[in-house]
C-alpha cells in the first residue's frame, strides 16, 4: 500500500495550487481519503477529507478556499487550494487507513509568499 503526494511548490499569495495523492496497492473506491498539513513548528493538524461515497468536510479554516476530490478511476485524491496566504505553507500529507493502521504520503511542500 502506497500512498504519493505531488503538486505543492512555492506560489505568491493568492495564487491556486492542486495537490495529488495517488494510491497504489488498494481498492482506492471503498477507502476515505484526508489531507493534513503541517506548518513550520507546529502539528500536523487534519484539514479535509473525503468518503468512498464522495462527501468532503473541512476544518472551518479552509472552508471556501480548500476543495477535496477523488478519481476513483486513476485511483487519486486531489485538494484544490485556492487564494492561498502565508499561513497556508506546510508541509500537505494525504493518508488513509488500511487494515486498521494509518498509511501516509511522503507529503509535499507549500510554500506561500507574502
Amino acid at each position: 500500500v502506497q500512498l504519493q503526494a505531488s503538486g505543492g511548490g512555492l506560489v505568491q499569495t493568492g495564487e491556486s495550487l492542486r495537490l495529488s495523492c495517488k494510491a497504489s496497492g488498494i481498492n482506492f473506491r471503498i477507502y476515505d481519503m484526508n489531507w493534513y498539513r503541517q506548518p513550520p513548528g507546529k502539528q500536523r493538524e487534519w484539514v479535509a477529507g473525503i468518503t468512498s461515497g464522495g462527501s468532503a468536510n473541512y476544518i472551518d479554516a479552509v472552508k471556501g478556499r480548500f476543495t477535496v476530490s477523488r478519481d476513483n478511476i486513476w485511483r487519486r485524491a486531489y485538494l484544490q487550494i485556492d487564494q492561498l496566504k502565508p499561513e497556508d505553507t506546510a508541509v500537505y500529507y494525504c493518508q488513509t487507513r488500511h487494515s486498521g493502521a494509518d498509511v501516509w504520503g511522503q507529503g509535499t511542500q507549500v510554500t506561500v509568499s507574502s
